[in-house]
């Protein structure tokens, strides 16, 4: 094998920036997608060799497969691409790694872990932002309680988003305001909302649907879970969307619409806008007899963490570092794997 990492969805703001880190750590990808000028023009540039197919092309998909041992897949919304993928990697025995940070799609691949597992292979979605910071931390925190029983995340920093994230957003409103409750996901009539202390600064935080409310669970063992972000204005149109639209705008044309106006956006963050960037992540978890333990996560910007996090998750993967089956990031790697990322700090605030 020439390369042992496929990154499919190459021409994506996110995956270029995965591209470039690997340039720089000289580590070989094999860049895939559907657009045939696209992904040969960037892997002509970068130096890398170009698979070109669809998600709907079987053969295709078999062929790119057989060349490589993990698929990074960067192609969203991945409600819509992580199923062909998935199903692929395990019919080819390749090991599954996404950006993800779409609930249903962590809780599709947690339902297919007997069949990856049965051929030895592993289903890692959410190798960026989402979720790793998140899940390193959650499963930190629940380390330190004796039976975790309630958790809850909060996110400060993240405001501008590319286009991939915003589309996959657009489709996550009309599913509503997301928590999970004594182990079942569950939609909310009203948003929660609760001050955060974000270390010497105290920020409102407001519900928002986000993957560790799937993740966590496996993570953790938690049975309750929520997931609040800084209560921004961009944050607070999401909130008011997913309450009292939802069903408006789960529909085609509504979707459409949506997306053509994101299209009309900026890719995403430009280089000055992520060397400023930063984000801040609080976990408290909760056991049964009240004992609880906080802690802190702060980081730079949550693109270039996420090209980060995916490239060494995938080199690493690549090494021979994998389990069989759904796994998330702290299962495999451990709660201190993010420690090692750039520009990565943790503290304890108990």
């Amino acid at each position: 094998m020439a390369s042992e990492i496929l990154i499919y969805g190459a021409t994506g703001y996110t995956a270029k920036l995965i591209i470039a880190l690997a340039r720089e750590r000289g580590a070989d990808l094999v860049l895939a997608g559907r657009s045939e000028t696209g992904v040969r023009q960037i892997a002509k540039s970068n130096n890398m060799d170009a698979q070109v197919f669809g998600l709907d092309d079987r053969d295709g998909l078999d062929a790119a497969l057989s060349e490589v041992a993990v698929v990074l897949h960067c192609a969203g919304p991945f409600s819509h691409t992580s199923k062909q993928m998935v199903d692929a990697c395990i019919r080819n025995r390749r090991h599954y790694l996404d950006i993800t940070g779409e609930i249903d799609v962590f809780e599709a691949c947690a339902a297919r872990s007997a069949a990856a597992a049965d051929n030895g292979v592993m289903l890692l979605p959410g190798v960026g932002f989402d979720v790793v910071p998140s899940d390193c931390l959650a499963a930190h925190v629940a380390s330190k309680v004796a039976a975790p029983n309630r958790l809850t995340l909060a996110i400060a920093g993240p405001n501008k988003r590319s286009r991939g994230t915003a589309k996959t957003g657009v489709e996550g409103i009309g599913r509503g305001l997301r928590v999970r409750r004594g182990g079942q996901i569950v939609r909310l009539k009203n948003p929660i909302r609760r001050e955060i202390a974000f270390g010497n600064r105290n920020l409102p935080c407001v519900t928002l649907s986000w993957g560790d409310v799937a993740t966590a669970y496996y993570s953790t063992g938690a049975k309750d879970i929520e997931v609040l972000f800084e209560s921004v204005p961009e944050i607070e149109q999401v909130v008011k969307l997913s309450q009292f639209m939802r069903f408006l705008l789960a529909t085609g044309p509504a979707q459409k619409m949506l997306k053509r106006r994101i299209d009309k956006q900026p890719e995403g963050p430009d280089a000055r806008e992520r060397a400023q960037g930063s984000a801040t992540i609080f976990a408290e978890v909760v056991d049964a007899d009240g004992a609880s333990a906080r802690a802190i996560l702060r980081m730079g910007d949550a693109y270039s963490f996420t090209a980060d996090s995916a490239l060494t998750v995938a080199m690493t993967v690549a090494s021979g570092n994998h389990k069989p089956g759904f796994q998330t990031p702290s299962q495999v790697f451990g709660a201190d794997f993010v420690l090692g990322l750039k520009d990565v700090t943790r503290e304890d605030i108990n």
